[in-house]
């Protein structure tokens, strides 16, 4: 296991990190597993045992049960609180009222407030923002989070599932204020789902961001199940290009036989190589899908494995892409690099 910066601050997570969503299984999220505390402990003991320190849920995750059930199984496993990195999120409705959801001052703070009694703890190491709240100001919630950072609820903030122009315009509007900035983008990406890679990823090389990828196997369809068994046979989420996936499937398969690996642990192997990627987000309902999550990490795939399946997986030239791709050939150098003769 390899521990990675978090973007550009002086904390370092594990590559892989566990994510809680399968915890509880209340209302919309009872098709991602329903476990319950006694079947959450040993996958989260599994997934210590192997270095992971860095678990990842929501208050939005069954109501808050997903991080209950992870809070008591870091104190039933006996897990130092400081040597695990605790990340959760908050935007998702909590309630019936009109407050009771969003990116307000009121909404963040309380939310927060009742995630720490949940996971119980007294701060939070990353708090992310869920999504994006057209209704609230981004001033109201940046400085919210500057709140609960200087208060030290809060260590780290980050962002998921934004745009790039609004994570952008994000940082912009924190180093005007001198409020705490996102130190992390939380997004789907995997070899199905390139779209990360036309602007997000540039953005986040660029600002000196961590990233922390959700549905690495696009919702158990690079196991190669596809879409009529497995969590995709209730739900077919993320979307997924079926003419491109099976395309990257039949590319996966002879690696993953080379490699003595499974299709998962190509797909994942594949995302730890990627320079953008701090942490790839696992999801287990059961112990032998966690063990062979973990196993991604002694799979290493040869520059051969990385230009086949980057070929297979190629995202189609979009507008202005393939034009600045075109008028930048020669010119992507980096310091004391020479240019290419014209």
């Amino acid at each position: 296991m390899r521990y990675n910066r978090l973007g550009r601050t002086g904390l370092f997570v594990s590559e892989l990190c566990l994510g809680t969503m399968t915890f509880g299984g209340a209302g919309f999220f009872e098709y991602m597993g329903g476990l319950r505390q006694e079947e959450a402990d040993p996958l989260v003991k599994a997934a210590a045992d192997a270095g992971v320190t860095f678990f990842d849920t929501a208050n939005v995750y069954s109501q808050g049960l997903s991080e209950a059930i992870t809070g008591q199984a870091i104190k039933n496993l006996g897990l130092d609180r400081h040597s695990v990195v605790i990340a959760t999120k908050v935007m998702g409705q909590m309630g019936d009222g009109p407050n009771d959801r969003g990116l307000s001052r009121t909404h963040i703070i309380e939310q927060c407030k009742a995630s720490l009694k949940r996971l119980g703890t007294d701060y939070i190491d990353l708090y992310q923002i869920h999504g994006f709240d057209p209704a609230t100001p981004m001033e109201e919630t940046l400085r919210a989070l500057d709140v609960l950072v200087s208060h030290g609820h809060v260590r780290y903030v980050g962002v998921s599932n934004w745009a790039a122009w609004q994570v952008q315009k994000a940082l912009g509007v924190s180093e005007r204020l001198n409020l705490a900035r996102f130190e992390t983008l939380q997004a789907y990406y995997s070899l199905a789902g390139r779209d990360l890679e036309r602007d997000v990823v540039p953005m986040l090389r660029d600002a000196a961001m961590g990233l922390m990828v959700w549905s690495p196997l696009a919702g158990g369809f690079l196991s190669g199940k596809g879409d009529g068994e497995g969590r995709r046979s209730t739900r077919a989420f993320p979307p997924v290009d079926e003419a491109r996936g099976a395309q990257v499937i039949a590319a996966m398969r002879p690696i993953a036989q080379a490699h003595g690996a499974s299709l998962p642990q190509v797909a994942l192997a594949w995302l730890l190589a990627r320079p953008a990627v701090t942490s790839v987000i696992m999801g287990a309902k059961r112990l032998d899908q966690l063990t062979d999550n973990l196993g991604a990490v002694d799979v290493t795939l040869t520059a051969d494995d990385l230009k086949t399946l980057d070929e297979a997986s190629a995202l189609p030239a979009e507008y202005p892409g393939w034009m600045q791709a075109l008028q930048g050939a020669g010119r992507a150098v980096g310091p004391n690099e020479a240019l290419e003769k014209a």
